[in-house]
């Protein structure tokens, strides 16, 4: 993994908080990852119909959460 750094405002990063406390995430990295998973899946991945890109495969056995 690589590692991205991102600037986000204040109330992202609290919502984000919210959740790992909540226990719904171990981190704020995690909710992160899944976000950013489920946007390319949205946008880029399932645009032309197709259910599951190599990449997509790759990232739900790597991380195990689909």
């Amino acid at each position: 993994m690589k590692l991205v750094t991102v600037k986000m405002p204040d109330a992202y990063i609290e919502g984000l908080d919210e959740l790992v406390k909540d226990g719904r995430y171990s981190s704020r990295s995690e909710a992160i990852r899944i976000a950013v998973r489920d946007l390319l899946r949205r946008e880029l991945w399932l645009r032309d119909s197709i259910p599951y890109s190599p990449k997509e495969r790759y990232i739900s056995a790597y991380y195990g959460r689909y």
